[in-house]
């Protein structure tokens, strides 16, 4: 593989999941597959066979997190895995052990699969570059570069309600530059097809370099970006990505560019509103849309569990134990 990430072995299966970049379609497709296998419905008893029965997987996160910590920990209790939690304030990082360290201490008690997410890109490849042969790392998100079960989680959602990718028409609204949401959802509907993608936000928002946003249209004015698209994205303000002086007024945000059921009336007229969440409820989105009939949010969310089962099975399939080879 040409990859110059260590996401994959010699043999060119998934090792690690670092990022959806050049993410092989096969690859991202069995994925997508293997997750919609798992999904399940609201409400129904989730039962599954204890494929990870034996395996200890670690959460290890240095920024605040709901929906994706909890999906994690599900996914691996779901498919009997044990699991390990740990913050940064329960951690020996806050001592001054080196993140090194750290990986050597929980591959020492056998931890097979060690999910990260941290305030600085390349840090998840860096651990990769370290892991020992038993050891898979799945980024979980990282600084402004890479929120690959994330972009996972959004084609699947889209998938769902709109297969015929070829064809789509995605609109990402908000806060562009700060997001690796957004640039990891894009680089997954890159590899599936999407050709007409649309960033759209204020003007400084919007990114100088568009090759991490596979070339995707930039747009200021949002019933312009939106018209005619099939997939509506709105995306959280980072506030803790922002300086002081970058901070919007609020109120003025939504005035342009808070997802309302009026606005909408420019994109298809069964077109999906998604968002990654947390919502500012009343800045990127109104109450009724985001709990109306165009939304998906919450499907994302139920999503997010089963890509990430599905991310944990195909890494620990590609990194057996030695008791399993015999």
């Amino acid at each position: 593989m040409n990859n110059p990430l260590p996401q994959f072995d010699a043999q060119g299966r998934l090792r690690h999941l670092l990022t959806l970049d050049a993410m092989p379609a096969a690859e991202l497709e069995a994925l997508l597959t293997a997750a919609e296998s798992l999904v399940a419905a609201p409400g129904e008893p989730v039962h599954y066979p204890p494929a990870l029965e034996g395996r200890t997987v670690a959460t290890l996160f240095f920024e605040p997190s709901t929906r994706t910590r909890c999906s994690f920990e599900l996914a691996a209790k779901r498919l009997g895995a044990q699991v390990v939690n740990l913050g940064v304030a329960g951690s020996s990082t806050v001592k001054g052990e080196s993140l090194a360290d750290t990986l050597y201490t929980l591959e020492a008690m056998n931890v097979d699969l060690l999910i990260v997410r941290h305030r600085e890109a390349g840090v998840c490849a860096e651990l990769a570059a370290l892991a020992g042969p038993h050891t898979a790392i799945i980024n979980a998100g990282e600084g402004r570069r890479d929120h690959p079960t994330q972009g996972l989680l959004d084609a699947l959602t889209i998938r769902r309600h709109k297969p015929d990718f070829a064809n789509l028409r995605v609109a990402i609204v908000g806060d562009i530059a700060h997001s690796r949401v957004a640039r990891s959802t894009i680089a997954a509907l890159r590899t599936l097809g999407v050709a007409d993608l649309r960033l759209v936000g204020p003007a400084e928002w919007l990114p100088d370099d568009h090759a991490p946003f596979g070339g995707a249209a930039q747009f200021t004015q949002l019933e312009e970006g939106i018209a005619g698209a099939d997939v509506v994205m709105a995306l959280r303000i980072q506030k803790e990505r922002m300086q002081s002086a970058e901070l919007p007024d609020f109120a003025s945000y939504f005035a342009r560019y808070g997802l309302t059921e009026a606005r909408l009336a420019a994109a298809a007229p069964d077109a999906i509103v998604m968002h990654p969440g947390p919502m500012n409820r009343g800045v990127e989105i109104d109450d009724e849309v985001a709990d109306g009939w165009r939304s998906v949010i919450r499907e994302q969310v139920r999503h997010g569990v089963a890509v990430r089962m599905a991310v944990m099975l195909r890494l620990l399939e590609n990194n057996p134990h030695p008791h399993d080879m015999i």
